[in-house]
């Protein structure tokens, strides 16, 4: 690596430390992603030949040691174990970005095909690697693409078998676990309008539309548009803060809002 500079160096070996590849890879992935971490993160996991990286063997053992003893899927107590085992609390939001890389169904539980595929697209055969991935996994929050992309699986991963719907006391943790994440000053609010005057199941368009909200309506309302085509239920919500003179205590300067 004599012909690259020092910051570039740095950025090959923090590479080959965290995914645990070797130097020709670190550097074809850092090259393609024009020296960004981050992207060159990307560009190695979005990879397919990712999976000549992981041992089928070590993947398996991984799965017995966390399946449930009469079902062959991880269910709550196996999730529970494998948190421990990562030193990550089960109610930490990595565990959310887990379930998305998993593409998991069903909160709580995997089956075999999403506990290994998943791990196979992250490149992680072992628990040593697997605590290595947490602090990539965390900032992938960051990324307002794949927040979203979070937000919204996080809708299908969260409801009950057969429901349509989300249960509302379901959706209020999911919504104060995302937006602690993404900070909307008004999410407290929100809550409590919906267990006043909702108190019903949540469908997946207002889900949906509301992250579009936060993320493009000033916590002012300075900018909303009565007009707009937003679900009924975030108008009542406007019509709340209103009758409530609660835009008026959101000030400007203690923002820390979605962009």
């Amino acid at each position: 690596m004599h012909k690259l500079s020092r910051g570039h160096r740095d950025k090959v070996h923090q590479f080959m430390a965290i995914t645990g590849t070797s130097e020709k890879v670190a550097h074809q992935a850092l090259k393609a992603s024009d020296w960004h971490l981050e992207g060159a993160f990307d560009v190695f996991y979005s990879q397919p030949q990712i999976k000549a990286f992981t041992d089928s063997r070590h993947l398996e053992e991984l799965y017995n040691r966390y399946k449930d003893p009469y079902v062959d899927m991880i269910l709550a107590d196996g999730i529970s174990l494998l948190c421990n085992d990562l030193q990550v609390d089960p109610q930490d939001i990595v565990m959310l970005v887990v379930s998305w890389h998993m593409k998991a169904n069903t909160m709580c539980e995997f089956s075999k095909q999403e506990f290994i595929g998943g791990l196979q697209a992250l490149g992680i055969d072992s628990l040593e690697r697997f605590r290595e991935r947490i602090p990539y996994m965390n900032s992938e929050l960051k990324d307002e693409q794949k927040f979203r992309e979070i937000y919204n699986f996080a809708f299908g991963w969260a409801k009950e078998k057969g429901q349509k719907s989300l249960a509302l006391d379901t959706a209020i943790g999911m919504w104060q676990l995302l937006f602690a994440e993404k900070q909307w000053p008004l999410v407290d609010h929100w809550c409590q309008f919906l267990q006043a005057r909702h108190n019903k199941a949540i469908s997946r368009d207002t889900w949906s539309q509301l992250l579009e909200f936060a993320r493009t309506v000033e916590p002012t309302l300075s900018n909303y548009d009565a007009e707009g085509a937003w679900p009924y239920l975030i108008d009542e919500f406007v019509e709340y803060l209103n009758e409530n003179g609660i835009v008026q205590s959101v000030q400007p300067n203690d923002l820390n809002q979605i962009r």
